[in-house]
């Protein structure tokens, strides 16, 4: 009764009074929000020591993070949450009713409690693990010290609020805007990221690049000043990451595109029926999600025992034989390397191209497919997803297919031939997809240009709905029904 209070309890964005916001309005609060995720993203954390914050790259363009920032922390804690909630119920260890408006309630409650509880959590693990350290002061305070444990309880709350402002965004998107915030904060930072690499006339150090004799971050001004000066192998590495950049984002489109369409008609209406879409990438993005994930944690983890565990023993030889060392921010052993993408148009360019760096990607390759395969099926299974689960819902609808008999068993076994083929093949696709942007050096990670054009797609698919309800009050009247 205690916790079902507290749930009931939580501090919420109220939605809105009528049953759905206009398109104007949905606009508006998608705009507002998009841009306070990009202000916040830019303030620093008070008191922030000199860390190597590019160790979570990888990690940052997953969480939607922006590492060192008071949003460091990104949409992590509120992704776990709700992998974890998932699970639960589609093992059947927690038995909730999520078709009556209380158990919706609850649901949505033990995920937001799971989630400041992750913000918490996650903010103490980088913080005393040594992957957001306070500065020292010039050694006056240093770590162990009395005076430095107030520094990292400073950094933790900052990292608590940060975490909580996102979770609340995230709820005025889903109540008020476009999408979800999840989704639009991983879009909004692999898109900043993508413009800053291709167009941003700044150096490494932020000063302007022009006059200064030191080259851009923007992959388009350097190939210009390449070609300027009869640079080729310099103009043809930013050339060739715009290149691939574009044909990742074009082959995305097209596989978020394709589907199966199955005929259904409605039992009572004779003559009336629609088609049942099965996507080609049907598990979506959430397996090279999810993949991804486990190689930026590996390698998370990796640093931490490098830096932290004595040069002997047991947990020494883990360290350096199974997840392996790091020298720089090139991985030189174990899990990290096998698992580590290099740049193989830039090596085919510089002629530095060797046998174990082809042998590396392809370990990278099937690596990254067979996690998406598996992670795929893993997830359909515990998603609701399968074949069963969806006749359900097909069923429940009042539709049935046009000549066969109306029971769920027949129709379980047509998406059978459907749905674990596609579940497949899809994985296959988001895997090999993600592994090539990577190996080709594209201005992202493979991972976020896929994120990025499936939430942008599903975003686009959403608004056209949304406007044409608005020219259409009889299509909004009949959709709400």
């Amino acid at each position: 009764m205690f916790l079902r209070n507290l749930l009931m309890n939580l501090p919420e964005v109220s939605g809105p009074t009528e049953s759905k916001p206009s398109f104007k309005t949905k606009s508006k609060w998608t705009l507002i929000t998009v841009f306070a995720f990009f202000i916040l993203s830019m303030i620093p954390l008070f008191g922030l020591g000199s860390n190597a914050l590019s160790q979570f790259e990888q990690l940052s363009i997953i969480l939607g993070a922006n590492f060192g920032s008071i949003l460091s922390l990104g949409i992590g804690p509120i992704v776990t949450a709700s992998i974890v909630l998932q699970l639960l119920t589609g093992s059947g260890i927690l038995k909730l009713d999520l078709s009556t408006k209380e158990g919706k309630r609850f649901f949505q409650g033990l995920q937001k409690l799971l989630a400041i509880f992750f913000i918490i959590f996650e903010a103490i693990v980088y913080v005393f693990m040594g992957g957001l350290s306070p500065n020292g002061f010039n050694d006056v305070i240093y770590a162990g010290s009395p005076a430095y444990f107030p520094l990292q309880l400073i950094l933790v709350f900052q990292l608590f609020m940060g975490g909580m402002l996102i979770l609340f965004m995230d709820e005025v998107i889903s109540k008020w805007g476009f999408g979800s915030g999840i989704s639009l904060f991983i879009a909004a930072g692999v898109s900043q990221q993508i413009f800053i690499r291709a167009f941003s006339p700044l150096t490494t150090a932020g000063i302007w690049a022009f006059g200064s004799g030191l080259p851009p971050v923007g992959a388009f001004w350097v190939f210009l000043r390449s070609l300027m000066n009869a640079e080729l192998i310099g103009a043809a590495k930013p050339f060739f990451a715009i290149i691939f950049t574009l044909v990742v984002f074009a082959v995305s489109v097209y596989a978020q595109a394709m589907k199966v369409e199955i005929p259904l008609s409605f039992g009572r209406v004779r003559g009336h029926g629609i088609r049942w879409p099965l996507r080609f990438l049907y598990t979506s993005n959430i397996p090279v999600i999810l993949v991804a994930a486990l190689i930026a944690n590996v390698q998370l983890w990796s640093r931490l025992l490098q830096n932290r565990v004595a040069e002997s023993g047991f947990l020494h030889w883990i360290s350096v034989h199974i997840f392996g060392q790091f020298s720089g921010s090139m991985p030189t052993s174990g899990l990290v390397y096998w698992t580590h993408s290099p740049n193989l148009v830039e090596s085919i360019i510089t002629k530095s191209l060797t046998a174990t760096m082809i042998l590396q990607s392809l370990t990278y390759i099937l690596f990254m497919i067979g996690g998406a395969v598996i992670f795929s099926i893993f997830w359909v299974q515990t998603a609701g997803m399968d074949a069963k689960s969806q006749a359900k819902q097909i069923m429940s609808s009042g539709l049935s297919i046009p000549g066969f008999r109306n029971d769920k068993r027949v129709l379980e076994r047509l998406l059978k031939r459907y749905i674990l083929p596609l579940t497949v093949m899809g994985g296959i696709s988001v895997g090999l997809l993600a592994a090539m942007a990577d190996l080709t050096g594209a201005l992202s990670r493979g991972t976020g240009i896929l994120l990025t054009v499936m939430i942008i797609y599903r975003l686009y698919e959403e608004i056209a709905q949304q406007h044409m309800m608005d020219m259409n009050p009889a299509l909004r009247k009949m959709m709400q029904t």
